[in-house]
């Protein structure tokens, strides 16, 4: 059965590097592992990409995102605040929260110039303090009439695509490795997709935030003597 159309169009649109919100001035601690040796190859990439998008990012960040999908879906700021402030909170180090505030606010404010929703979207969309970037996006997504696994697979597509670009241009890797990288890891994506949201309704300790080895990496980003990334 074909896809609807308007709705794959919202999914391309938000999962373009086109988006105006600052994705590829970052490299959520991966330009720290090439400077220190951890990634320097397109095996090394590959396996940190696919380490991170299943131990880090799909143990909080993707379940995070679901239950603020949830929240725009029952209009809940409520629920949207909480997890929102949870999820800033959960941002272990200066550039990682840095990072998720300025692309959520600036996704955010594209969709209020865009004027994307209804009024009474957008004003709920006002009321959200220091908006992240999971917060903005799932919004986007749910105004667009996504449903809460499409607007999750775009999230995912995006972190994947910016990583493979980050590790292309600091590497450095031709454009087939970081092709080959891309495809490997979303060829995941499907049965990940799955896993979070059995977690979800399973309530089996959803939410683990704990990345020592990431956490570390950014901190030491900060100071870093030459970078391209923000962090």
């Amino acid at each position: 059965m074909m896809s609807n159309p308007k709705i794959l169009n919202a999914m391309l649109h938000l999962a373009s590097p086109a988006l105006p919100i600052g994705g590829f001035s970052y490299s959520q601690g991966l330009e720290s592992a090439i400077n220190v040796g951890l990634v320097h190859d397109q095996v090394s990439a590959k396996n940190w990409i696919h380490t991170n998008l299943h131990s880090v990012i799909a143990n909080a960040e993707a379940i995070i995102w679901v239950y603020l999908f949830q929240g725009w879906q029952d209009s809940d700021l409520a629920k949207i605040s909480y997890w929102n402030q949870w999820f800033w909170a959960s941002r272990e180090t200066s550039e990682f929260r840095a990072e998720t505030i300025q692309m959520g606010w600036s996704l955010a404010k594209l969709m209020q110039e865009l004027e994307r929703g209804t009024d009474e979207q957008l004003k709920l969309l006002k009321e959200v303090k220091k908006i992240t970037l999971p917060c903005a996006h799932s919004y986007a997504c749910h105004i667009t009439g996504m449903t809460d696994r499409e607007g999750l697979q775009t999230y995912l597509y995006s972190w994947i695509e910016n990583q493979v670009m980050s590790a292309m241009k600091s590497v450095p890797l031709g454009q087939v490795a970081g092709q080959k990288i891309l495809l490997a890891v979303l060829d995941t994506v499907p049965d990940l997709i799955d896993e979070i949201f059995s977690k979800i309704a399973l309530q089996e300790k959803p939410i683990n935030t704990f990345s020592m080895q990431l956490s570390v990496l950014s901190a030491r980003h900060e100071s870093q003597y030459s970078r391209l990334f923000r962090s």
